[in-house]
């Protein structure tokens, strides 16, 4: 596996690299978001292509009037992955399996309009506070800060709007190894209730090994708080079978943050040995999920990456598809991830059609109301300081 040595998102800007235009073949023609579902049926084999490829193709506008942009980035295996710069949502993302059948293995909406809503958060960023904080409110240097309670009473993944409905500014180039995607939001000071401008870049990356890295840099002009992550859904096998039970997963972990009915954490780090949430050795995901007590039924914990949150790449996850063969292992910076198994989803247009845990989340991050925990790792971000993470997917196929 080759990680940049140094985070590439920086490199970039310190070189100023410009935009690449599409290759001047036949124009394409308007994409139709319905590509981005998770489709029914695989799709057909494809023939690879000779190089890493980024194109950007018009789609649309925002409730606001915003032009919104679909980037496809697609490798020499043929791995493709389509993001919008509407919440930095990732739509699609094609992978093989172990007979070389290509199929999107993240869960999203047939059309442009439903991402406006995007109750469930498919595919996006989330920020300026990825997961909770208690009643909606932290203090900073002895000031008190409320936020929107937009699960009363509680804030969940950034407010109201969070950065997941907000229209990123956007650019694609090639970099040496990667096709690249750099979107751009300036939060500005007091939006959702948190302190200071903040200037957030992300750059979704796709290189030829089928590693699509996130990696995400923010400064602040005042003390905040930030925490954020990428909330794809996933189903790797790739035809939105009803269910991810049978995915067997390994958790690189042997603590998690011990939650209440509210899912607010109690302060508490507690060993996964002996329980429902020891995935140290692979197991299913349903082999214990009827032991969980959160609410609706199913995983929706933050579990300690072991030896993580120091600034390197550690293994956070690996699921496999038993069936498909398909292989997703998760490296990240950060000290935790969230495994979400889908317990809202409910078939209805609102969860793609998708029912009750047929998508799971692993959503690198900081502890839930790490603001308000001092115990856990610190989540303050102050000017002069640079927030930097990196999460890298790995998509491969089992013997």
């Amino acid at each position: 596996m080759r990680f940049p040595v140094r985070p590439l998102i920086g490199l970039l800007l310190l070189a100023g690299c410009n935009p690449v235009p599409p290759p001047p073949a036949q124009p394409a023609p308007a994409p139709q978001l319905g590509e981005a579902k998770p489709v029914a049926n695989e799709l057909p084999v494809k023939e690879t292509v000779p190089m890493l490829t980024v194109q950007a193709q018009p789609c649309g506008e925002s409730p606001e009037g915003d032009e919104i942009t679909q980037f496809v980035l697609e490798n020499s295996q043929g791995m493709r992955v389509k993001i919008i710069n509407f919440g930095g949502i990732l739509t699609s993302v094609e992978v093989p399996d172990r007979n070389n059948k290509f199929a999107n293995v993240t869960l999203g909406f047939s059309g442009l309009d439903e991402y406006f809503e995007n109750a469930p958060f498919f595919g996006g960023l989330c920020g300026r506070f990825a997961n909770r904080i208690a009643n909606a409110k932290f203090t900073l240097d002895d000031k008190e800060y409320e936020l929107f309670a937009n699960t009363p009473p509680n804030h969940l993944h950034g407010g109201k709007t969070s950065f997941i409905k907000k229209t990123w500014e956007a650019k694609h180039f090639l970099a040496p190894e990667h096709a690249v995607v750099e979107l751009t939001y300036v939060s500005p000071d007091g939006e959702e209730g948190y302190p200071g401008t903040l200037t957030t870049k992300v750059a979704y990356m796709l290189n030829n090994d089928n590693e699509l890295t996130i990696q995400y840099y923010a400064t602040t002009d005042k003390p905040t708080v930030l925490n954020l992550t990428n909330h794809a859904y996933w189903n790797l096998a790739g035809n939105l079978a009803p269910s991810i039970l049978d995915h067997e997963l390994t958790l690189f972990s042997d603590q998690f943050v011990e939650i209440d009915e509210a899912a607010i954490p109690t302060g508490k780090l507690l060993p996964v040995a002996g329980t429902c949430m020891d995935f140290t050795q692979p197991q299913t995901i349903g082999a214990r999920i009827a032991e969980t007590t959160n609410g609706n039924g199913g995983y929706d914990h933050c579990f300690v990456v072991r030896d993580g949150g120091k600034g390197e790449l550690k293994p956070a996850a690996k699921v496999v598809d038993p069936k498909s063969g398909r292989v997703m292992e998760v490296f990240t910076t950060e000290p935790g991830v969230q495994l979400y198994t889908g317990n809202y989803l409910d078939g209805e247009p609102s969860s793609a059609h998708a029912p009750k845990q047929a998508a799971f989340c692993l959503e690198a991050q900081h502890f839930p109301d790490s603001p308000n925990r001092p115990e856990f790792p610190s989540v303050v971000l102050r000017p002069g300081e640079t927030y930097m993470q990196t999460t890298v997917h790995k998509f491969s196929v089992a013997e």
